[in-house]
């Protein structure tokens, strides 16, 4: 059981200990965890500042690597919000600073962001739906320092209604893009906590996906509570398989480690 998309006191939307996340995550029996904390530049929302201090988190995981060694393994991510405009600011930082894992997420779209539904206003759900692919298709395609796109339907989560377009169009163009250049996707379980009926992306994109060759997949709780990790992770690992994947990836120093789905 891996678990790779996990936040802890160092992203500005979560108040967890690193500690507290890691002896729960060996409580329950989890074999490798990645931290995955924010960093999106430019956030729309002036009351929160999605940075944090780079050398304290790669020496607070160092602490932790050393610290839990011999129970659990800890690897050291970033969860980055793309934006346009952005890429060249990311591709400095990722040149200057190493990690085993990160995950690429679209958090604002127009330099609005989706959570307190800016985005959305003057918009019908397809129009929104519509912008929100072309502008993370132009990202992957500019950009390519990263392992796997993170929940690559969030927009969805925002929404009220369900869009009449699926977008598989789309989304063929961006998996062309990230499958040829090994990149992944992840099947990020927070959904079904924020009331959808599916994970992130649903299993008409994960089928998708593997029709058009992807097989690197991460299974992530997104926590930002230690409560959470692991969420729904069962029944994921079904899902998967039924689907045609047979294995997970974790990840060191951006590399692919395969385990197959048991």
């Amino acid at each position: 059981m891996f678990d790779y998309h996990i936040h802890s006191n160092f992203s500005a939307d979560c108040t967890t200990p690193m500690e507290k996340t890691i002896e729960q995550a060996i409580r329950q029996g989890l074999e490798e965890i990645c931290f995955t904390d924010h960093i999106d530049y430019d956030y729309p929302d002036p009351t929160i500042q999605f940075e944090f201090d780079l050398a304290a988190y790669d020496q607070k995981i160092k602490e932790m690597q050393a610290k839990y060694a011999s129970s659990i393994c800890i690897k050291k991510g970033v969860e980055i919000g793309v934006q346009p405009y952005l890429l060249g600011k990311y591709k400095q930082l990722l040149s200057e600073e190493s990690f085993d894992f990160i995950i690429c997420s679209m958090h604002t779209t127009e330099k609005k962001d989706l959570h307190s539904g800016a985005f959305f206003k003057n918009k019908t759900i397809e129009e929104a739906y519509q912008i929100y692919y072309e502008e993370l298709l132009y990202c992957v395609k500019e950009f390519k320092d990263f392992q796997i796109l993170g929940h690559l339907d969030l927009v969805k989560r925002y929404t009220k209604q369900a869009s009449k377009s699926d977008f598989h169009d789309l989304m063929r163009q961006i998996f062309a893009e990230i499958i040829p250049n090994g990149k992944g996707i992840e099947l990020n379980t927070s959904g079904f906590r924020y009331g959808l009926d599916s994970g992130m992306p649903s299993k008409d994109i994960l089928k998708l996906y593997k029709e058009c060759g992807g097989e690197i997949i991460t299974l992530g709780s997104d926590s930002h509570v230690e409560t959470t990790l692991g969420y729904q992770f069962r029944e994921s690992k079904e899902l998967l398989k039924s689907i045609g994947f047979s294995y997970l990836a974790t990840f060191e120093d951006g590399k692919p480690i395969f385990h197959p789905i048991e």
